[in-house]
């Protein structure tokens, strides 16, 4: 493989485990809402929403366990399980969205 060679970079690529890097992208994640606690900037409800998001990824990681253990399939084949998981990814952003637009119209007034 050259290095210009973009077929062979992207069979590289595609070799790549992407376990480590979900894991890695946590401390990151974890820096904002630490940032986002202490600077007092960030409306609260919204805050719990980025919050809450990280109990939709706990859930989800559930949910999947479950899927392959007990179905034998991936998480986005057992609906139930699948839409169950994704419930918490709405409420979380249901909850960003209500932070953010109460926060706008308290500014307004």
């Amino acid at each position: 493989m050259t290095a210009l060679d973009p077929v062979g970079l992207l069979q590289t690529l595609g070799g790549i485990d992407p376990a480590p890097f979900f894991g890695l992208s946590l401390l990151p994640y974890l820096a904002f809402l630490w940032w986002s606690w202490r600077s007092g900037r960030m409306p609260r409800l919204a805050l719990w929403g980025f919050a809450l998001t990280l109990l939709f990824v706990a859930v989800t990681i559930a949910a999947a366990l479950v899927a392959e253990g007990v179905y034998g399939k991936q998480l986005a084949d057992v609906d139930p399980l699948h839409g169950g998981a994704e419930l918490f990814l709405t409420l979380s952003n249901v909850l960003v969205l209500l932070g953010f637009s109460r926060a706008k119209s308290e500014a307004q007034q």
